[in-house]
């Protein structure tokens, strides 16, 4: 029962317990029991809701940094990690292998704050060794939903 529900929660989260229930084929109270359990495990981290933000009048600006850092001794990468998702602008930060040790993404009003937090914060961490700004200029799709299809070619083909 608890992959069917983190299944169909990670995809529909606005699922209702009873239309949950019905999906599965389980009472609704044992379901509802086992989403709590799931939440207090932390299994169930949070609730999200996907915005396509070019839609609003909001101007905002996504970036992702790759961080290569100094590993601390007898804790690793972790204190490092804490440090930076502790700053607001920081909305996910991941350890990966490759050439930088962490991929951070951040949010900003605009390009020019996204870069002042990288320079100004980020850079100046101990154990921060250089990082590498990527900014996002179009999402097409995000957590597994298409936020933005390409626009068709409607010019008409002359031969």
């Amino acid at each position: 029962m608890r992959e069917k529900i983190v299944s169909i929660l990670e995809k529909n989260a606005r699922i209702s317990v009873k239309d949950l229930a019905a999906v599965i084929g389980e009472p609704e109270e044992a379901v509802a029991k086992e989403i709590e359990k799931l939440e207090d495990e932390k299994v169930i981290c949070g609730y999200h809701t996907l915005i396509n933000w070019n839609k609003t009048g909001e101007e905002k600006a996504d970036a992702f940094i790759e961080v290569k850092v100094t590993p601390q001794r007898g804790v690793g990468f972790d204190q490092i990690a804490e440090r930076i998702w502790q700053y607001l602008e920081v909305t996910s930060i991941y350890l990966i292998s490759g050439s930088f040790d962490f991929a951070v993404f951040i949010q900003g009003k605009s390009m020019r704050e996204v870069a002042m937090f990288v320079s100004e914060k980020l850079s100046t961490i101990d154990g921060v060794l250089s990082t590498s700004t990527q900014f996002i200029l179009k999402n097409y799709k995000d957590h597994g939903i298409i936020v933005e299809e390409p626009k068709k070619d409607e010019r008409i083909e002359l031969s």
